[in-house]
């Protein structure tokens, strides 16, 4: 019942956000359409199409903030997220969204027949983002803030036993004590061994592990979390049947491992519950829009950037002869091989005089880079300094073996070679760019990298994605870290 509550209010206001984004699409169409030529005519001497050549873009920009609220992970319990970092996840988000709004309006009007190139006004979209961004701001600090106020008070509040006085029991009953916008009032502890004599912490024990269903019979009890240990938790069975008789929520603190960084979810197999452990992104829907954004923008580059690529090749075989492309085995998501594409920089055959250049190897672990690799032709310095070499891994992000962001896919020698912390940057796929592109690319060590790829994983959303290959660009047009 809690969960499908829980559920629905969560629906009702991401339905709700949207419909601020479709106020603030309109809102901005008549502000410059109306009210800034009104004010300031001689910097807005001319009015908008109007807002009927507009409305067309309303489910792009619906969608487009959709899957952005939805990754701020808006759409849960806020009991226990202080009201900064709410407001910092609604600003990225936003900001997101609009920028890849704008790019995706730059996109369409290539095409005259989509949409006309001077229908979009650039204030408009200003305006636009500015109000999006401004009534979602509004709208979660006023939920929260009113919301938290009542908690506050003493409204609107579920009553909590914890069963366990452990160190972590106790640690449990001092969160709860120090953030009373949570909602929860701590009724007291009960006992799993020895007698329930005195207080623990300043509070009460109610009694004992057996003495549950009883207690929650005789009082008011919302919540109650299981601070124990396996072993104990194996002997509560008779406990947790009689507590789901009488309709009482029970949350089980998982610390086993209390030394773990990976991230919980709970799912079900024919009823069978199972708790994942995960490290890397596991939202399905997030990672369907970046597939999404990797289908799209990967098809329109290979689209239109057709005559780079005849352009390179005609230079590689007028230049030195042989193949144009070079293939390569990689390791991609979680070590699964493919043949990764790029364009032949090193003269034909350069693969089996590796040996020969050892010696020239500038980077620490099991990678191979040599800034004065004499295996490589002239040509193919030019265009490794600018990543055009790198072109033809488009068709790999179309295949679905990359991804237009991610860890860059080592060969199966290097990955050989891992520390075992190192292989859990297979954990995603791989990709074009990544920190480590636009952090120095090979004047960074390979501890570095190893570091950068990690961080990448553990702190993903669609947002980094688009600021990592905002970032990309200035660093391929001036080959910043290249060899």
């Amino acid at each position: 019942m809690l969960k499908e509550r829980a559920r629905a209010i969560n629906t009702a206001t991401f339905l709700v956000d949207l419909g601020l984004v479709a106020l603030a699409f309109v809102a901005a169409h008549w502000l410059r359409d109306f009210v800034l030529p009104w004010m300031a005519s001689g910097a807005f001497p001319t009015h908008l199409y109007p807002l009927s050549a507009y409305l067309p873009l309303l489910p792009l920009a619906l969608v487009v903030w959709a899957l952005f609220l939805l990754s701020s992970q808006q759409y849960r319990s806020h009991r226990t997220v202080p009201l900064f970092e709410d407001a910092w996840s609604i600003l990225r988000a936003s900001g997101a969204a609009a920028i890849l709004f704008t790019l995706l309006l730059y996109t369409l009007r290539l095409d005259e027949q989509v949409l006309e190139s001077d229908r979009v006004s650039r204030t408009w979209l200003i305006l636009f983002g500015t109000l999006a961004c401004t009534l979602l701001l509004a709208e979660k600090l006023f939920v929260r803030s009113a919301s938290h106020y009542v908690r506050s008070r003493g409204f609107n509040y579920r009553t909590l036993l914890i069963v366990g006085t452990s160190p972590a029991a106790r640690s449990i009953a001092r969160s709860v004590e120090g953030h009373a916008h949570w909602g929860f009032q701590l009724l007291g502890f009960v006992e799993t061994d020895g007698e329930p004599i005195g207080l623990v912490d300043g509070y009460p024990i109610l009694g004992q592990v057996q003495d549950l269903p009883n207690l929650v019979r005789d009082q008011v009890v919302d919540d109650i979390v299981f601070a124990v240990s396996r072993t104990q938790l194996g002997q509560m069975e008779d406990v947790f049947l009689a507590l789901e008789e009488q309709g009482i929520r029970t949350m089980l603190a998982l610390n086993f491992f209390p030394h773990a960084k990976a991230k919980v979810r709970l799912s079900e197999i024919d009823g069978i519950p199972f708790l994942t452990f995960f490290t890397g992104p596991g939202n399905p829907l997030l990672l369907l829009a970046k597939r999404s954004i990797d289908v799209v923008v990967s098809g329109f580059l290979l689209l239109f950037g057709w005559p780079v690529v005849l352009a390179v090749s005609l230079a590689i075989k007028i230049t030195s002869g042989g193949s144009v492309l070079f293939r390569q085995t990689r390791c991609g998501l979680n070590g699964r091989r493919f043949t990764l594409y790029k364009f032949r920089t090193m003269v034909e055959g350069a693969e089996d005089r590796r040996h020969e250049v050892e010696h020239l190897n500038e980077m620490d672990g099991p990678v191979f880079k040599a800034a004065n690799d004499p295996r490589v032709t002239t040509l193919g310095r030019f265009l490794r300094k600018f990543s055009l070499d790198e072109l033809p891994q488009l068709w790999n992000v179309l295949r679905g073996d990359m991804s237009l962001v991610g860890p860059r896919p080592p060969i199966p020698e290097e990955v050989a070679k891992y520390e075992r912390w190192q292989r859990r940057r297979l954990s995603m796929k791989p990709g074009l760019t990544c920190l480590w592109q636009v952090n120095g690319r090979n004047d960074v060590d390979f501890s570095s990298w190893m570091a950068l790829d990690l961080e990448y994983i553990d702190t993903w959303s669609l947002g980094l994605d688009l600021r990592i290959l905002a970032k990309t660009i200035p660093v391929v047009l001036t080959g910043r870290g290249a060899s």
